[in-house]
């Protein structure tokens, strides 16, 4: 199995910054693509950040600008730096991946972390 774990999160006034780091592990072969995912109370799960192993970036429309998304691929981690908070960054902030589990077939699994939540004062 391959798991995710997030770290980073916490409670931040407007304005500040936060730098999420998401680690994969296990049955890996190689990481297609990692990125984030955030849900705030009573709303559904969006895209924040995606990044392929080649370093090509996508950013929902509400982050771009303010976050960057970044990733090692020798360790299998991505971060995700976040600066000039909003209060409606607030929510559970999730790591996803896609991974290649064999070294002889190109099919890849999706995989989602437990989440870190990230709190924004007004």
């Amino acid at each position: 199995q391959v798991q995710l774990e997030e770290s980073g999160g916490g409670l931040v006034q407007t304005g500040g910054s936060l730098r999420l780091s998401c680690v994969a592990s296990g049955s890996i072969f190689s990481i297609k693509a990692m990125g984030w995912y955030r849900q705030a109370p009573g709303k559904q799960r969006e895209l924040v950040a995606t990044i392929t192993s080649g370093g090509t970036t996508n950013y929902a429309d509400s982050v771009k600008g303010r976050f960057t998304i970044s990733r090692d691929n020798a360790k299998n981690t991505v971060y995700l730096q976040m600066n000039t908070l909003k209060p409606d960054d607030t929510a559970v902030y999730y790591c996803n991946a896609d991974v290649r589990l064999s070294a002889w077939y190109t099919q890849t699994s999706n995989y989602w972390g437990q989440g870190t939540q990230v709190t924004v004062s007004s």
